[in-house]
């Protein structure tokens, strides 16, 4: 799935505002003139600024799934995928840095974004393999958006250019979630870390 230009372009102005003068000092509006697009189509596009959020959010989930992740063991695939998704945060750092500021003062933007994350990490759990199917799916994209919510905040304060902290991080998160039981793969039933069958819930529910 790729991204609509139009919406990238728009997002990309955004972020630069925000880097630039603070989330909350432009409107979206001033993101299109910016990028030189119809104020009319960006108004039709997004009626606020927590359309910019979430079409952010589906840029990087574009990222992480554009190519065939279907190698490695599932925690190997899942780091890989989250880390991908990171890259596109990371290509717009400080507009990025400057929405988590403003994020706080605008709670209507974080139950939209924090549902938005939850979805993005169920398409990225299936992606790696993992079942989110039934009682035990809902707990592990659970998991997953705990362990992508935790390495974004070490993300936000690390400053390395290879996001050397942060990749240890979300290896720390993941070995954690490994011996919980979190990388069961949805076509064998089996634990790809530990090779036990899976508990039984996936198909409840």
């Amino acid at each position: 799935m790729t991204t609509d230009p139009f919406d990238a372009a728009l997002v990309t102005s955004a972020l630069s505002l925000a880097a630039e003068k603070g989330w909350g000092h432009f409107s979206v509006q001033d993101a299109a003139r910016a990028a030189d697009l119809s104020e009319t189509e960006a108004r039709r596009r997004f009626s606020c600024k927590t359309g910019i959020a979430l079409a952010l959010g589906r840029m990087a989930d574009n990222a992480a799934l554009a190519d065939d992740a279907g190698y490695g063991s599932a925690r190997e695939r899942l780091f890989d995928l989250l880390m991908r998704r990171l890259d596109m945060f990371q290509a717009h750092r400080a507009g990025v840095r400057a929405l988590l500021k403003a994020m706080p003062f605008d709670p209507p933007m974080v139950l939209a974004v924090g549902a938005a994350t939850l979805q993005s990490m169920r398409r990225i759990a299936d992606a790696a393999g993992i079942s989110t199917s039934g009682l035990t799916g809902i707990a592990r994209a659970s998991a997953l958006t705990a362990i992508w919510t935790a390495t974004f905040r070490t993300w936000e304060k690390d400053d390395s250019l290879d996001m050397g902290s942060t990749m240890a991080a979300l290896d720390q998160a993941l070995d954690k979630a490994g011996r919980w039981g979190l990388f069961t793969s949805s076509t064998t039933g089996q634990d790809e870390e530990t090779g036990l069958p899976d508990n039984g819930l996936a198909d409840q529910g």
